[in-house]
């Protein structure tokens, strides 16, 4: 498993799901705040979006053009919880899974391990 890589603005939200990842055992990689990084060879991208059909879709594309087949979890606070995958943000290629902030650690690892399965 070579690890995920997390696209998050707030450095405490960033720090939290790294933790809550590694604690894990997931390897982990912050992406720098305010630039997409060419991925390597990432199994799992989480990407937080402000605005989901605007710029937010914007940064999702950039992200897939970064990590090209790489699956993407979107998580927002302008999404509602339980949202399902009919969203706009959700119907873009490559977006797995969509989750609202605030999330739980649960949450999170419960999406992670639907995607890429438990760390090895």
């Amino acid at each position: 498993m070579s690890g995920i890589a997390i696209y998050e603005e707030d450095d405490l939200m960033r720090a939290l799901l790294k933790e809550w990842l590694s604690e894990a055992g997931y390897p982990v990689r912050e992406a720098a705040p305010g630039g997409v990084q060419r991925g390597g060879s990432e199994d799992l991208v989480i990407a937080s979006v402000y605005m989901p059909k605007y710029a937010g879709a914007q940064l999702l594309r950039e992200v897939q053009a970064a990590h090209p087949g790489t699956p993407l979890i979107a998580i927002s606070g302008q999404f509602r919880s339980g949202l399902c995958a009919t969203g706009t943000t959700a119907q873009m290629p490559g977006v797995e899974q969509v989750l609202a902030k605030p999330l739980t650690r649960g949450e999170l690892l419960d999406a992670v391990r639907a995607i890429i399965g438990a760390p090895s």
